[in-house]
């Protein structure tokens, strides 16, 4: 659905048609994923009991509306009205073939599916880590090679995060105390202070206009300083919209969407709205540098954008570099001045920095050290002061996708390293504008590769800045 309704493009009859051919192949495409649960139950492998309920939850919600009344039938109807120069009665008969399609094909495959599911429930574990699978240990240290593209071990990891806590802590504390927040922990002050009205926006559709605006104004700002620190910039553009309401009870935060490769659409940063209680102000800074710009709109539209890469090289998701990229982009924020005269975004950006840190405890605890769920939800709570629902929904995407939540810190963490290698090799002749272009201009790239790219860079930049111009 996400795809059909913010993605697929129907700017003539042409892509009305594929539309439709799409809505029919709704039933292979479900009958291919009950075929993939089945082939996984045979060999002890089932999703966590939560993950089972929450989907169930979602799909009886989506297939309760009338078809005429369901998202993929209103989306289509909308974007072929809109359609000029086609006929009222070839509009009609498109809008009458959509309804059909869901009615005979995607309802009856999401009831297959969910029938699927709600026999598959009852044969569910609570034990949440994969440490429960059959080889789930060595399926765990995969998924950390997989995702940090490190040799990085699960301890490791989880000792790393355990020093990071401890030093962001620090720096949150600092903070508080220089503005009269003594005692208490960073993680009570947190949840304290996004209670406050300041620092909140109303909880309906005025203070949801309010806070796209400002993430608009936020990237707009973001654009003009980065070229301070970056030479490269991307051709396409980006917008800021509300994370669709049919997805956003179980969505993450905030997520970036890739500009189209022939630039028919551009880059999207989403913002989850669903409860203005979770968006407080102090966070809205950390969240468009991270997304939007100089973070993930820039590096995922430069990719695409540069020539010379083969296609598949500008598409490639190692998340530790594109998940580094950003969260340091968080950091060289601070760099780029965004931050100053502003205490309360610089402990936002220190809370967001915590939750990367403790995604590395976390994640290895749940699937490495054996933790139940609550134990991490505490956990993320104590630490980071986020709202609990948040954590919770945090907490889940961790049990589901296992490791991936330890890239983003770990790339930083590499990048930096690299810059500071780089800082003191060159000296006067480092220059952090050709630093983050080569870290950019090559797409996404394991940390060893992108170790390597540094340090022929370092290797030949001082000659080159020798020569004359």
């Amino acid at each position: 659905p996400d795809f059909m309704v913010n993605i697929h493009r129907i700017p003539d009859r042409k892509g009305a048609e594929h539309y439709l051919a799409r809505l029919g192949e709704w039933g292979r495409k479900f009958d291919q994923v009950i075929a993939g649960l089945r082939y996984r139950e045979e060999r002890r492998i089932t999703p966590p009991r939560f993950a089972v309920q929450r989907v169930l939850t979602e799909m009886r919600r989506f297939v309760a509306k009338p078809p005429r009344e369901n998202v993929l039938f209103t989306t289509f109807a909308k974007k072929v009205d809109e359609l000029k120069n086609l006929p009222d009665a070839d509009k009609a008969a498109l809008k009458s073939r959509a309804e059909a399609a869901i009615t005979s094909g995607v309802y009856p495959a999401y009831r297959r599916l969910i029938d699927t599911l709600a026999t598959l429930e009852p044969k569910t574990s609570t034990d949440d880590g994969v440490w429960k699978l059959p080889d789930g240990d060595a399926f765990y240290a995969h998924q950390l090679r997989t995702f940090t593209t490190t040799k990085m071990t699960p301890q490791a990891v989880h000792e790393l995060g355990l020093r990071e806590v401890a030093r962001i802590a620090a720096e949150m504390r600092a903070i508080l105390d220089a503005q009269g927040h003594t005692g208490g922990t960073p993680g009570e002050w947190l949840q304290r202070l996004a209670r406050e009205p300041r620092f909140l926006h109303s909880n309906d559709d005025a203070g949801r206009q309010a806070a796209l605006a400002e993430y608009t104004r936020l990237i707009e700002e973001a654009l003009v300083r980065s070229r301070d620190v970056i030479g490269l910039a991307p051709k396409a553009k980006i917008e800021i919209r509300r994370i669709p309401e049919f997805k956003e009870a179980t969505a993450p935060g905030a997520y970036y969407q890739r500009p189209a490769l022939d630039g028919s659409r551009p880059g999207v940063f989403y913002a989850n709205l669903r409860d203005m209680g979770e968006v407080p102000k102090f966070n809205m800074k950390t969240l468009a540098y991270h997304e939007g710009v100089p973070g993930h709109h820039f590096q995922l539209a430069i990719a695409q954008e540069t020539k010379g890469l083969p296609t598949f090289r500008s598409l490639l998701p190692f998340t530790a570099y594109i998940e580094g990229w950003a969260l340091y982009t968080e950091w060289l924020a601070v760099e780029m001045g965004l931050y100053q005269d502003d205490p309360y975004s610089s402990l936002g950006r220190l809370q967001d920095e915590m939750m990367r840190a403790v995604r590395l405890v976390v994640d290895t605890g749940l699937h490495f050290k054996r933790w139940p769920r609550e134990q991490a939800i505490r956990y993320m709570v104590e630490h980071t002061g986020m709202a609990e629902p948040s954590v919770v929904s945090e907490v889940e995407r961790y049990i589901v996708n296992p490791g991936q939540a330890c890239a983003y810190k770990i790339g930083m963490l590499k990048i930096q390293e690299l810059r500071r290698r780089a800082e003191k090799a060159l000296g006067p002749r480092f220059d952090r504008r050709e630093f983050h272009d080569v870290v950019l201009k090559n797409g996404a790239v394991p940390l060893e590769i992108l170790e390597a790219l540094i340090d022929e860079w370092i290797a030949v930049r001082p000659a080159a800045a020798m020569k004359p111009s």
